[in-house]
């Protein structure tokens, strides 16, 4: 019998039906809530936060000297200008990925010079053309246009990141105006304490004149007061720091006072930490993945990641182009235009990728990387924005317990600064005792300062884990 001779035609069609079938096809669209851990259903610090989270927190705090502040840095500052210049980008690079769906088309003038030999003689011939070349790839599968829904996702995931950078900034602002608040608290604390620890200087100086105390107390209250401006220069520094550091998130020259608007760098004796909001309502955590700008942005990048892939899958199916030229030839410039002149000329391809080296297969696998680098990317975005929530929540009643506890501590330390003082006076007491009490004193109302703004800085950080816009 004789042998039955190869037919690979019939299997290459084969090969590419297969193709066109799996180049018709589309991934599923991906799910947001399909992640690698268990999604909670209610928070786990609190079980009363089932209320809509909120949605602006600035004016919350009704200081309408921060809400100028904020308001200001969101215009002036120059990485939130970086952030807004890279969406614009983002969008014309999705442009730019959309215009190979569209024909091209060129015009190219130029002029041609020849020289012919003919039986002995040699002629020159000059020769004008106005050419238009067309080239257009057909999207059949939907190649070019999976790359250009990448590209249009990835720009929309740029406006969210620019969202998110709108967020941070306005709470680092929000923050560094309650640090710089607290810091000069701090410094006026210390400057009365300062003030304080003359007025002991001099009641020891005067007991010592007369006989009445040692040359030691003398000296120990001395080096406490010595102590005491130094701590004083320290706090002095740390509002000049917090006051620069504030300026620049404002996009101005660090120079004076950001929060005074006569431009001094002096305290301002009515300024006064805030009392926190009152209790927010975090909402439900499913409405976290929909809310906070950083987890819509993960996500939109892991869409694209998913257009990307398909767009490469879809490079083995064969591309259909058409190609045309026309214009016109003459000796004469004058005569380009004359319809006699024209030709043209129309053509249609079709080719079939059959051996690239690997480098088609080698960018499938290449993006079926990047698709699971994103997935997981994405996976870690959003827990991290569970433990956020979580973390301020649970920090949110720690703190307003310890505010609460520091505030009976100061009140407790001045009652005992002031019976030592008398104590003092009728020699009850010894002079380390004395300055004991000034030392609490002062650690108490340092403490409380602290923990006021610390609570202060957890609701912003709460309101910036929900995604709560300003």
């Amino acid at each position: 019998m004789p042998a039955q001779p190869n037919r690979p035609m019939p299997r290459i069609f084969s090969a590419l039906s297969v193709l066109l079938a799996v180049g018709c096809e589309s991934p599923a669209p991906r799910d947001a809530w399909a992640l690698a851990f268990p999604a909670p259903q209610h928070w786990s610090s609190n079980g009363h936060f089932a209320e809509p989270a909120a949605t602006g927190w600035l004016e919350a705090f009704n200081d309408a000297r921060l809400t100028v502040l904020v308001k200001g840095g969101l215009t002036d500052n120059f990485d939130l200008q970086s952030a807004a210049a890279r969406v614009e980008a983002a969008r014309e690079q999705a442009v730019i990925a959309g215009s190979e769906r569209w024909p091209q088309l060129a015009f190219t003038p130029g002029y041609q010079r020849a020289k012919i030999n003919t039986g002995g003689e040699s002629s020159e011939y000059g020769a004008f053309t106005a050419m238009f070349n067309l080239s257009w790839e057909l999207d059949v599968w939907g190649r070019i246009k999976a790359g250009q829904q990448a590209a249009e996702t990835e720009a929309e995931a740029a406006g969210d990141d620019y969202r998110a950078a709108q967020l941070s900034l306005a709470a680092r602002i929000a923050q560094a105006y309650f640090e710089l608040g607290e810091a000069q608290l701090q410094a006026a604390v210390a400057a009365q304490s300062v003030k304080d620890r003359g007025v002991i200087v001099e009641l020891v100086r005067g007991r010592f004149n007369k006989g009445l105390t040692r040359g030691l107390d003398l000296r120990l209250v001395l080096t406490d007061l010595a102590n005491a401006k130094a701590q004083l220069a320290q706090a002095s520094n740390d509002v000049q720091l917090i006051g620069k550091r504030l300026q620049v998130l404002l996009g101005r020259y660090p120079g004076n006072d950001p929060v005074r608007q006569d431009g001094s760098n002096e305290f301002d004796p009515t300024f006064r930490l805030p009392q926190p909001p009152p209790t927010l309502s975090a909402g439900l955590p499913s409405e976290l993945l929909e809310r906070r700008p950083d987890v819509i942005a993960a996500f939109k990048r892991l869409r694209a990641a998913d257009s990307r892939l398909e767009s490469a899958e879809k490079a083995l199916l064969p591309r259909v182009t058409l190609t045309g030229a026309g214009g016109s030839s003459s000796a004469a410039l004058t005569e380009i235009i004359d319809p006699r002149a024209a030709a043209w000329n129309l053509a249609a391809g079709l080719a079939q990728p059959l051996f690239t080296g690997s480098r088609l297969q080698g960018e499938i696998r290449f993006n079926e990387a990047k698709v699971q680098e994103v997935f997981n990317q994405y996976q870690s975005v959003a827990l991290n924005a569970f433990r956020e929530v979580e973390q301020a929540l649970a920090a949110e009643a720690w703190l307003r317990t310890q505010e609460q506890t520091l505030r009976e501590a100061v009140e407790q330390t001045e009652a005992s600064r002031k019976l030592a003082v008398y104590s003092y006076r009728q020699g009850l007491i010894e002079i380390l005792t004395l300055l004991d009490s000034y030392r609490s004193t002062l650690n108490a109302q340092s403490a409380h300062l602290a923990v006021q703004r610390q609570l202060l800085n957890n609701r912003i950080n709460l309101y910036l884990a929900l995604g709560g816009g300003v």
